[in-house]
């Protein structure tokens, strides 16, 4: 059964179609100097939308596309919705056997249809007329709505190919938007090298200094302000866009678990990019994979972790060849990235020792994630272990907890591991042999022993 919203999308997109069809028309007409209605492709009126509920007619409202706008969003649409409309631009030059120049275009990989350029838009727009070519290019400018935004895409080309032969594109959140009337929540791909982070937790699960609440309250508050900081305190002229802030601390601390509740609890997506993945061995290969993903997370109010981050920010030492040169310039990147994303953004590091201190001054704040007290390591053993378990008499959590310094990720892979010992058994009794068999487990794993 087909829903509502996506009813109300098929209606209007229909309805713009038609117009693109129109303007199609003409443009065919007027190049072929035959008899036509308008005389000038601009004359072709749009549809209106008062009082549409479609996601489509919002969209158009919200971000007041003029003429020529509306059009280049309908051009990139179509391959998507009615490729068979641009089947007209697969006719060939007799003499050249090949398609109009003038027509631009190109075909996908396995799409056998007409995917259209930045020329196509220009010789259905402008036609022979150079003010108005020049004019148009506007659209494709970094600066313009299409770009800031992250609506339409042109395809980057390489220096020595004109810019307007790039494959012109809707963003998959538009087109998500324009189909099935909301945008989808992104996979982990190539093309989006983030995972969503969320957490079954709450803060009362998580045993933090008030030290470290405190600082995490005032990225909550600027969460929750920020716009009112920046748009009505007129604080934009003074602070840079976003919040950056620096979690450091040992392995199992909860610098994770806090930037997936600090979303859960203000109810904004976390997106997590493992740095030490996501850096390539391959020239040019970070910076496009770390642009994928700031370019979706743009004015989506989404939170970026970027966990390992040692792995780019790490100390520098001198530029001894091209690779270290090139290393630089993946950081430079990156920073400006971060600098201009308007949303929060978190680091994490196992040590801030190991981040380059030129980097310390780009953070709007610096939180250390410290060992847990023995009294916060009790608290933790107590309530992690299932109420459906029993431990044996000689088991003494407190005792333990004092004596045995271990963060609260290592405790919980402890109760997970005598839990399962327990099962094993057929019981719901937690041995202290067990606990101690876990505990020298994980000292194991950073090389200490009991």
């Amino acid at each position: 059964m087909v829903n509502e919203k996506i009813k109300n999308n098929a209606a209007d997109i229909e309805k713009e179609l038609k117009w693109f069809r129109e303007i199609l028309k003409t443009r065919s007409l007027l190049n072929a100097r035959k008899e036509s209605r308008y005389k000038d492709v601009y004359e072709v009126p749009p549809p209106v939308y008062e009082g549409s509920r479609s996601a489509f007619a919002r969209f158009l409202k919200k971000y007041r596309l003029d003429f020529e706008e509306r059009f280049l969003l309908a051009l990139a649409l179509v391959p998507h919705v009615k490729p068979e409309l641009l089947d007209m631009f697969l006719v060939k030059n007799n003499a050249t056997q090949e398609i109009y120049t003038e027509f631009g275009g190109k075909k996908g990989k396995n799409h056998n249809g007409f995917l259209p350029t930045g020329e196509t838009a220009m010789f259905i727009l402008t036609g022979s007329d150079l003010a108005k070519r020049f004019s148009l290019q506007r659209c494709f400018d970094g600066m313009h709505k299409f770009s800031r935004e992250n609506i339409l895409e042109l395809e980057e080309m390489n220096k020595d190919e004109p810019m307007l032969s790039g494959a012109l594109s809707v963003t998959q959140e538009v087109l998500d938007l324009f189909t099935i009337g909301e945008a989808r929540k992104p996979n982990f791909s190539p093309a989006f090298p983030a995972k969503l982070l969320t957490t079954n937790m709450d803060w009362s699960d998580l045993f933090l200094n008030s030290n470290v609440l405190q600082q995490l309250r005032e990225i909550e508050t600027w969460l929750t302000h920020h716009l009112t900081l920046m748009k009505d305190w007129g604080m934009e002229k003074i602070l840079k866009p976003g919040y950056k802030t620096l979690f450091h601390g040992p392995p199992g601390t909860g610098k994770t678990t806090t930037a997936a509740l600090i979303g859960k609890r203000t109810k904004r997506d976390v997106y997590r990019i493992d740095l030490s993945q996501l850096v390539s061995k391959y020239i040019g290969e970070t910076e496009k994979n770390l642009a994928k993903v700031f370019d979706r997370a743009e004015n989506k109010e989404w939170i970026l972790f970027f966990d390992e981050a040692d792995a780019l920010f790490g100390k520098r030492t001198a530029t001894r060849d091209a690779h270290d040169r090139f290393a630089n310039q993946q950081v430079s990147f990156l920073l400006q990235r971060i600098e201009d994303f308007n949303g929060l953004v978190i680091l994490a590091s196992n040590q801030k020792s190991n981040i380059d201190e030129a980097f310390m001054r780009r953070f709007q704040s610096i939180i250390h994630f410290p060992m847990p007290t023995p009294g916060e390591r009790y608290q933790i053993w107590q309530n992690g272990f299932s109420s459906s378990a029993k431990l044996e008499p000689k088991a003494d959590l407190k005792e333990i907890a004092k004596k045995y310094e271990i963060a609260g990720g290592a405790i919980i892979n402890i109760i997970q591991h005598c839990s399962l010992r327990a099962l094993g058994r057929d019981s719901n009794v937690i041995r202290l042999a067990d606990i101690m068999e876990g505990i020298r487990r994980e000292f194991h794993k950073t090389r200490r022993t009991l």
